[in-house]
C-alpha cells in the first residue's frame, strides 16, 4: 500500500476535516478525497463518517488508525536505515522511558560512540507500551523497560533493580513546618503503588509529569519527592538532599528486551556495553 494513503488518512483523522487536511498537506481537497476513497476501496470498509461538520472516524477507521501509524513508522525507519547505510556499518534503534535515559542509557550511548563508532544510533523516549509495539513492528532493535511484557520471539534480560526513594531538600532546622510534597509522575506502575501507599496524597498540591526535570524544582525549593536513587546519589552525598528513612521505597526491575533471532556478532558488544553500564548503577 502507498504510504501516502496512510499519511493522508492520519491527517484527516487528526484534523477531522478533508479541507484542513488538504491545507496542511499542501494538496487539493479532491486529491485528499481520492486518496481516502482509494484506501476505503482497498480495505472494503468506510473509514470516515462525512458530514457538514467534517469527517469522523468510523469503527473501522478507529481500528485502522493503529495500523496506519505502524505503516508510517516502518517506512520512516526504512528510510533512516537506507540513508545511513552508506556512512555506517549498521543502525541501532533503541527505546526506553525518559527516566532511564537520564544518568544511565545516555552513558551507554556515549560508550557505543567510543567503542563501536561505525554503528549509527537512534534513541527514543516515551511510553513503554509504544516501545513494545515498535519492537513487534520491527522499528526498534531493542528496548530497556520496567517490567516488560513477554513477547514471542524476544529475549528478556534483567539488568538491575531501580529503587525510588523519598528525598527532601529542606535544611535541618528549617522554619517551614513541612516542605511541599511534589508528586513526580514516574509511570503507571508508580502511580498505582504510590496511591496504595499514600491514599492521603491522592491530590497533591503540585503534580509534575516531567520526570527527571522535577529534580530541578526540588533542588530549588524546600520540597520532597520520589526519585530513582541512581539519579540523586551525588546530591545525597553532598548534603543537598536528605533521604526520608522511614518512607516507603518502590523497587522496579529494569530489563532489556531484544529479538531471539539476531546477528549475535553484531549484538554482542552492544549488549556487553549495556551490561557494563547497568553494573555501575547497582
Amino acid at each position: 500500500m502507498d504510504v501516502n494513503l496512510a499519511r493522508t488518512f492520519l491527517m484527516v483523522a487528526e484534523t477531522g476535516s478533508f479541507i484542513d487536511a488538504a491545507r496542511k498537506m499542501n494538496l487539493t481537497q479532491s486529491t485528499v478525497s481520492a486518496r481516502i476513497k482509494g484506501l476505503e476501496d482497498l480495505l472494503g470498509r468506510p473509514l470516515f463518517e462525512r458530514s457538514r461538520l467534517g469527517a469522523e472516524l468510523t469503527s473501522a477507521g478507529e481500528q485502522f488508525r493503529k495500523h496506519a501509524l505502524a505503516l508510517v513508522r516502518i517506512w520512516r525507519h526504512a528510510q533512516l536505515d537506507v540513508g545511513l547505510s552508506g556512512k555506517h556499518r549498521d543502525h541501532l534503534s533503541v527505546g526506553a522511558p525518559n527516566v532511564l535515559w537520564v544518568g544511565f542509557l545516555l552513558r551507554w550511548v556515549s560508550w557505543l560512540r567510543t567503542n563501536v563508532p561505525d554503528i549509527a544510533v537512534s534513541a527514543m523516549g516515551g511510553l513503554s507500551a509504544v516501545h513494545t509495539q515498535r519492537l513487534v513492528e520491527g522499528t526498534l532493535d531493542l528496548a530497556v523497560l520496567y517490567r516488560p511484557v513477554q513477547l514471542p520471539g524476544f529475549t528478556i534480560e534483567h539488568l538491575f533493580d531501580e529503587e525510588f526513594v523519598l528525598v527532601s531538600s529542606a535544611k535541618p532546622g528549617s522554619r517551614r513546618a513541612r516542605p511541599d510534597y511534589v508528586f513526580i509522575d514516574w509511570g503507571i506502575d508508580f502511580q498505582q503503588d504510590h496511591a496504595a501507599a499514600y491514599p492521603e496524597l491522592s491530590s497533591p498540591a503540585l503534580n509534575l509529569d516531567l520526570g527527571a526535570m522535577g529534580l530541578d524544582y526540588v533542588l530549588s525549593n524546600e520540597a520532597t519527592g520520589y526519585f530513582p536513587r541512581r539519579m540523586i546519589k551525588t546530591h545525597l552525598a553532598r548534603g543537598r538532599l536528605r533521604e526520608t528513612k522511614r518512607a516507603r521505597r518502590f523497587v522496579y526491575p529494569v530489563y532489556v528486551i531484544y529479538p531471539e533471532s539476531r546477528d549475535e556478532e553484531a549484538y554482542a558488544p552492544i549488549l556487553d556495553g549495556l551490561r557494563q553500564e547497568a553494573a555501575k548503577v547497582t
